[in-house]
């Protein structure tokens, strides 16, 4: 009999495994110590996140749901995700994207060429999450003295506080608080000094309160939180994928030489490493209706966790799922969620990932990762590195 439980040390280093056993024999599988089911085929998951109005997100997206009732476009169903999701999505327009790409391939280049000369580097402290921090935080005008804060309380806020440990929780809870705060601090900033970056767009956007119908401006607090949101989602993804695509490439070299010999390839390779090892595991939903799937029942008030991990490497959909190809054609990308609570930063995570590759290769085709000091981090929805020394080679 399957057991899945994502906080689980043994799961959580390699769910593949485990995923394949939950989509093969337990595709609607239940918890019953942690109270939660889970869909892992990719026909479902899909099915489940195109229909919010049965699949909540209103009662958290975690296990635990201790992001229920937040000011978060991710726990907001309609109509009130609507309006404000469209008024993010202007900070991530194709044409702000497009000014922003010189500036993320100067970055990426700055910081790689400062490896050249060393004899080794971590992929994650030193290039992973330097790279997106600085970038997100161009866009949307956060002063670099603040950068280092964002990204230490950012990790606090999103991590699995441990059971063991009773401080834990209000560690977690304290880092929020200073987050929240550190954004209220920049959004009355720039109500005085208003800029040309996102959050003074934000500060001077009429909107429509598509739940009373009224035409406002954002508060301070709402401002502060589309930030916060906008933070997270556009340098936290990026952090685990670039680390997770080094992997892939140094594990299958053929594929690292197909990327090296043509970086054209680069934009659908990063689809690839969503599939084969997304940033995301899963998102949590709550059931607005009893749900019947495969012959069992979920009843109305349960707490579902949606597998896009296991989807992405369903066999019914993917042939050998396990293998990565950088070429393969991916036919719905669930790597960034999908439907309306699809990742906030995607079109910006896909830029950086495509441009970090790019250039590391460019440098380095023939990098080596040292594995057996690499250190994998537990996070609420999150799988990834927290360390992974690289040791260049020049090509």
């Amino acid at each position: 009999m399957v057991k899945y439980s994502p906080y689980d040390w043994e799961t959580a280093h390699n769910p593949y495994p485990v995923y394949k056993e939950l989509r093969d024999s337990a595709p609607v599988y239940r918890n019953e110590e942690l109270g939660f089911w889970a869909l892992s085929r990719h026909a479902d998951v899909c099915a489940a996140h195109t229909d919010p109005e049965t699949f909540s997100s209103a009662g958290g997206v975690t296990l635990e749901g201790s992001d229920a009732g937040l000011p978060f476009l991710i726990v907001m169903d309609e109509p009130g995700h609507r309006w404000h999701r469209k008024l993010v999505n202007g900070a991530f327009t194709p044409r702000r994207l497009a000014a922003l790409e010189p500036f993320v391939r100067n970055k990426a280049a700055g910081l790689l060429d400062e490896f050249a000369e060393r004899g080794e580097f971590d992929a994650v402290e030193d290039f992973a999450i330097r790279l997106p921090l600085d970038v997100i935080s161009e866009l949307l005008g956060i002063p670099e003295e603040f950068r280092r804060d964002v990204n230490v309380f950012s990790n606090q806020v999103i991590a699995v506080p441990d059971p063991d440990d009773p401080e834990a929780a209000g560690a977690q809870s304290a880092a929020a608080i200073k987050l929240i705060e550190l954004y209220l601090g920049l959004v009355r900033e720039r109500r005085t000094n208003p800029r040309d970056d996102v959050i003074t767009l934000l500060l001077q956007s009429e909107v429509v309160d598509e739940t009373t119908g009224e035409h406002r401006f954002l508060t301070d607090d709402e401002v502060a939180y589309r930030f916060m949101e906008m933070g997270l989602a556009g340098h936290e993804t990026v952090a685990k994928l670039i680390p997770n695509a080094l992997v892939g490439l140094f594990w299958y070299p053929d594929q690292r030489r197909r990327l090296a010999e043509d970086p054209a390839l680069a934009k659908n390779a990063v689809e690839e490493f969503l599939r084969w090892d997304p940033p995301s595991h899963l998102q949590g939903r709550t059931t607005t209706r009893d749900v019947e799937l495969h012959g069992v029942t979920i009843p109305a008030g349960e707490k579902v966790m949606l597998l896009t991990a296991a989807a992405s490497h369903d066999d019914r959909v993917y042939d050998d799922p396990e293998a990565l190809d950088i070429g393969r054609q991916i036919r719905r990308q669930v790597g960034f969620g999908f439907g309306i609570h699809a990742c906030l930063g995607a079109a910006l995570a896909r830029l950086e990932t495509r441009i970090a590759l790019q250039e590391l290769l460019a440098r380095f085709p023939d990098y080596a990762v040292d594995g057996s000091r690499a250190v994998r981090r537990v996070q609420a929805n999150v799988r990834g590195l927290s360390h992974l020394p690289i040791i260049p080679r020049p090509a």
